[in-house]
């Protein structure tokens, strides 16, 4: 039993002994105990003073000297209504022993009737390869649903590809203008890369064209609605929506191109999904979806045609869901998507990983899909997450200015095996080791430096500081994870078997209870990055047990320990620790070698 619900039930029955009635779970309120102060665990006083009509200290003490009684409890301190409690060496001890051996600590198994949760992320637009803006998209949502399964939920993960609208066509009319009818093959580019050249080659002349239209003396809100580049890619955009044989044909090779680049990065970020929907299937349910909203006066026409939906008497706006040309808005997707989706998998809840500059579209997609009678539509949750930047600033992909991710991964297993080598890291290993563990140190340092930012914050990423062997960083943990491989290696037959340890007498020191306590934390951490959708906590937890584990490793002798059960005990510490830390640097997506 966890020391926290020892705790928990004790000071329940410390106040029925009083003759108090049970009181409400949220009065008991344990957290961890602050550094400045003795103590492991802490239980605040103030909300049990008025039921036990004592003073703060008082409580506490007489608290403490009953929680003494348990045997877990070695002493205790009160601070201003704060009941400092460290548990006995012994809870520690067992607590080691029964899970050192277990593969899915922390982990909640599946029961028969598990939640089914949908998770999309990626959402690519095939105008353009992936970026670090998609990086980070990617990580999140991969890891998110990793975390959602180790709670014990049935996840599905999905991508929906944006493969329509004006900046698809924008790329396919780049191609037929300056493309020279030449393939990805011919430029010796990947396919993504091909294709996002031609959205800038647009990008590029469609600005020379408003430019000029403003020196003729045009505003720049006409010119760039007039510029003849835009109205061509428009007209594209009609004919692919009117089923041009054609412009599908095109629109199919150039797609095929990009979907053939992006499987290449995704296999390298160890990204997966278990369906893929696309925009140019799904939009036109979302088109039914909304005529048939029309149809019963839930949405609105107005006189030029175009399709609404009025939110004012719920808070927000009118949202356009058709021109009027008939032609579908980027919500319209959204709306047959999650139709579709819940068709699919009956889902009890679907996530959305997208960025912050959306919150408002997932209020507005979800009052819609409530407004039209979707029972689920209150399922539908965003997990906002914040920019990610460059030390010199916002990318800008129309400008060709973005952090391309293909060429980022490269750079960052370069600069690993670099910085790998120079520190003797890669000594005495094979060819394939060495080149297999400068991947798992390039990739862990991008994943860690990444998800170890709250998601809701925006970011600065630095290429220069995540690869470091020190600090908060990926290196660091994988390091400590293969120092510990290497300590069980070599402690060989003094190796014990669980059920043989004997650690009764075995005091712990500080160090030794700092990280059985963080492993302790482990579950805890899990399941509140599961509700919280964060990853970010279980990175600096792991970090924390990574750093702990080091200063009781320098400090403490394993194998030279002359005590035999000090010496097993800080085996099985060691061997939980390691435990610990793969499991939860592979919630995040990150592999961790067994020696560099």
């Amino acid at each position: 039993m966890r020391i926290e619900t020892i705790i928990t039930d004790a000071v329940t029955r410390f106040l029925t002994e009083k003759g108090i009635d049970k009181p409400d779970g949220s009065l008991i309120q344990i957290q961890k105990t602050r550094k400045e102060f003795r103590g492991d665990l802490t239980l605040v006083v103030f909300p049990l003073i008025r039921l036990m009509k004592k003073s703060p200290q008082e409580a506490g003490e007489e608290l403490g000297k009953y929680l003494m009684d348990l045997h877990v409890i070695g002493d205790f301190n009160v601070v201003k209504g704060f009941l400092n409690l460290i548990v006995e060496s012994s809870y520690w001890t067992r607590f080691v022993a029964q899970y050192a051996g277990d593969d899915d600590y922390g982990i909640i198994r599946p029961g028969a009737d598990r939640e089914t949760v949908l998770v999309e992320f990626s959402s690519p637009n095939t105008n353009k390869p992936l970026h670090l803006g998609h990086i980070r998209n990617n990580l999140l949502g991969y890891s998110i649903s990793l975390i959602l399964q180790a709670n014990g939920k049935d996840v599905k993960k999905v991508n929906l590809v944006n493969d329509r609208g004006i900046h698809i066509c924008k790329t396919m009319l780049a191609w037929q203008k300056w493309g020279e009818n030449k393939t990805p093959s011919d430029a010796g580019l990947k396919g993504d890369h091909f294709v996002g050249d031609m959205y800038v080659r647009f990008e590029t002349a469609y600005r020379a064209e408003v430019n000029k239209l403003v020196s003729d003396g045009m505003s720049e809100d006409e010119a760039r609605v007039e510029a003849p580049l835009i109205k061509e890619a428009r007209e594209m955009l009609r004919m692919w929506e009117a089923d041009d044989p054609a412009t599908v044909e095109l629109w199919k090779m150039m797609n095929g191109w990009v979907y053939e680049g992006f499987d290449v990065t995704y296999k390298r970020l160890g990204v997966s999904f278990d369906n893929i929907y696309y925009e140019s299937e799904t939009y036109h349910k979302g088109k039914s979806i909304v005529l048939d909203g029309l149809n019963k006066s839930v949405l609105k026409r107005r006189e030029d045609g175009s399709v609404w939906a009025d939110l004012r008497e719920r808070g927000l706006d009118e949202k356009l869901l058709l021109r009027s040309d008939g032609t579908s808005v980027y919500i319209t997707q959204d709306l047959g998507t999650a139709v579709l989706r819940q068709k699919d998998y009956k889902a009890d809840r679907m996530y959305y990983v997208v960025g912050n500059e959306q919150d408002y579209h997932f209020k507005v997609l979800s009052l819609i899909l409530d407004e039209l009678g979707y029972e689920w539509a209150g399922s539908l949750e965003h997990i906002s997450y914040g920019m990610v930047e460059l030390p010199t600033g916002r990318m800008k992909s129309r400008e060709g200015k973005v952090v391309d991710a293909d060429n980022l991964i490269d750079e960052m297993i370069e600069t690993a095996g670099k910085l790998s080598r120079e520190l003797g890291k890669l000594d005495g290993l094979s060819p394939s080791e060495k080149e297999d563990i400068v991947r798992i140190i390039g990739m862990g340092a991008l994943k860690y430096f990444i998800l170890k930012v709250d998601p809701k914050k925006n970011m600065v990423f630095n290429p220069e500081e995540s690869i470091d062997f020190n600090g908060n960083t990926g290196p660091f943990i994988q390091y400590t994870h293969a120092r510990i491989c290497s300590l069980l290696k070599k402690a060989g037959d003094q190796v014990i078997k669980l059920g043989d340890a004997d650690l009764s007498g075995v005091i712990l020191s500080e160090k030794e209870t700092r990280v059985a306590a963080l492993i302790h934390e482990f579950p805890a951490i899990v399941a509140e990055a599961g509700k919280s959708c964060s990853p970010a906590l279980i990175a600096n937890m792991i970090y924390d047990l990574a750093r702990e584990y080091n200063q009781f490793y320098h400090d403490h002798p394993v194998l030279k320990e002359e005590n035999k059960a000090v010496r097993d005990f800080r085996l099985l510490l060691s061997s939980l620790t390691r435990r610990v830390i793969m499991r939860g640097m592979g919630l995040l997506g990150i592999e961790v070698p067994e020696k560099m």
